[in-house]
């Protein structure tokens, strides 16, 4: 897949900022119950409030939701916590980028007119100050993995999203909490598995025979991990806000991993 600059609809505009700039992923609001996902939408929202004064802009890389699909009339109900300060850092002037990821891909005008947030699809590449990024939330990047490709672009397929909203939300929805109850979240924390296995950096190498990028930012893979992928090039995931309570910082120079404390609030890798 490439990514030609400034022709394709999934290229950001340049950035430059004296402020920070923040990565985050994997929340799965929703997921574990509703008391567990309260807690934890109530640490993301004092995170943004933390961040709030440091921040030029602030990328949600996917799967922010266990669940997410607008119906024409409805969304589903809860997070607004989460949305009211969301709409209040928009509207103070923080730019907010939201990349749709594997739980949240059904996801249409909604945060775009009520939140005013920016939505991508698919991975993006952007200058930010003088760094060229790679910018997506991950899933169906690098080899193998054919069958979850398949199931994507039948998930992304606007027939099968038509059908689904032929359900009524009770039972749409209710089907969605029902798988996602099952979700890989509840299992054992994930491990590394190598270099010459994970997908997301043998993508990253690939895309570096093709041109340089300084850093690739990605979620999905539930890891915090930062990795030298090539000649001045780093790759970099999020992990989740479930266990490891992390997210990215890019201060003008550098990528780098933090963590959140909800005793500490932030404790610096």
């Amino acid at each position: 897949m490439t990514l030609p600059y400034f022709k394709n609809k999934t290229h950001l505009h340049d950035s430059a900022t004296n402020r920070k700039v923040y990565f985050l992923s994997d929340a799965h609001l929703g997921v574990s119950g509703f008391k567990t996902s309260l807690e934890r939408e109530k640490l993301l929202v004092r995170w943004l409030d933390i961040i709030k004064s440091q921040a030029g802009e602030i990328y949600f890389l996917g799967d922010i939701f266990d669940f997410w699909f607008e119906y024409k009339d409805v969304v589903p109900k809860g997070y607004t916590r989460l949305f009211g300060k969301l709409a209040e850092l928009t509207d103070s002037g923080i730019k907010i980028f939201y990349f749709t990821g594997n739980h949240d891909m059904w996801n249409f005008h909604y945060f775009q007119k009520e939140l005013n947030l920016h939505v991508f699809s698919k991975p993006a590449e952007k200058y930010i100050g003088n760094k060229y990024f790679m910018i997506g939330h991950g899933d169906g990047l690098g080899p193998d993995d054919k069958s979850y490709k398949i199931i994507k672009k039948i998930f992304q397929n606007r027939i099968s999203q038509k059908i689904f909203s032929f359900f009524h939300p009770r039972i749409g929805i209710g089907l969605a909490n029902f798988f996602s109850r099952k979700s890989r979240i509840n299992n054992a924390q994930e491990v590394f598995l190598g270099e010459d296995k994970e997908r997301l950096v043998l993508y990253c190498k690939y895309k570096l025979t093709q041109k340089h990028y300084d850093f690739f930012v990605f979620g999905h893979r539930h890891l915090p991990m930062s990795v030298s992928v090539g000649k001045n090039s780093l790759y970099v995931n999020t992990g989740e806000w479930i266990n490891t309570f992390s997210y990215a910082v890019f201060d003008g120079e550098d990528v780098k991993l933090e963590y959140f404390d909800p005793k500490k609030e932030a404790v610096h890798a």
